[in-house]
């Protein structure tokens, strides 16, 4: 009995190697066929299978943010469309500098919500406003569920990425200069300028982008990672260990 496999719709079967050798028109045909086959099914699982977030069914998803939810859903119920209004597409949430003293790297991310837009529900995005101090750092992380375009607007920086064969992708910006970061590789912003603060805009193809700084997500789980995992991991001491930590905020 030959193994099969299915995809949704599809099914195809592996063949023994000596039924697809094109040594008659016949068997060239039946090549091209299985070639064929392949292809659709790859084209298939890409296209449909492989997709960000859903997309929505109708104009529209306003979030319905008041009040408690009894149950949880994959994004924010939606508010009655008779009951839209432009306001539910709009927001002021960007237009004010944060505070990057908050932290000592002397960054602040500002991102657009369900709360504070409702309109972009179900819309796939996310806008961030990226106030970055002098020499400030937004750390080397991750957005496990989307791609990231980041435009310059003040200032000067080096951003990067690295590639999972662990290749280094930087480059300075200019004001104006825009630069893209793949889905889920790890990359940074570093502002350049030792006194002047720079202004940065970034959209991102998920509602629910996720971050993840490689170095808390290492240093400052809760619970811990066993001490020997580290050590092993970044060839240091327990007592690096502790350091890394205590400086983290672990």
């Amino acid at each position: 009995m030959l193994p099969s496999y299915s995809i949704p719709t599809c099914t195809f079967r592996l063949y023994p190697l000596e039924l697809i050798q094109p040594q008659t028109p016949k068997r060239l045909l039946l090549l091209h066929t299985i070639i064929i086959m392949a292809s659709f099914i790859l084209y298939f699982f890409l296209i449909f299978m492989v997709k960000a977030d859903p997309d929505p069914l109708q104009d529209y998803c306003i979030a319905q943010t008041q009040g408690s939810q009894p149950f949880f859903v994959n994004g924010v119920p939606c508010l009655n469309p008779a009951d839209a209004s432009p306001s539910h597409f709009t927001t002021t949430a960007l237009s004010k500098p944060a505070n990057t003293a908050t932290n000592p790297l002397g960054f602040n991310v500002t991102l657009t919500t369900t709360r504070n837009l409702p309109g972009m529900n179900t819309l796939g995005l996310t806008m961030a406003r990226i106030d970055i101090a002098g020499n400030g750092l937004v750390p080397p992380h991750t957005h496990p569920r989307a791609s990231e375009v980041t435009i310059l607007i003040k200032g000067s920086l080096l951003v990067g990425f690295v590639d999972t064969t662990n290749r280094l992708f930087t480059q300075q910006l200019r004001e104006g200069d825009a630069f893209v970061f793949p889905k889920g590789l790890i990359h940074f912003l570093y502002n350049l300028d030792s006194k002047a603060p720079a202004l940065a805009i970034s959209g991102l193809t998920s509602q629910n982008p996720g971050a993840q700084l490689a170095s808390a997500a290492t240093f400052t789980t809760k619970p811990s990672i066993p001490d020997d995992i580290l050590k092993k991991a970044f060839q240091i001491n327990g007592q690096d260990v502790s350091r890394i930590r205590r400086n983290l905020g672990g």
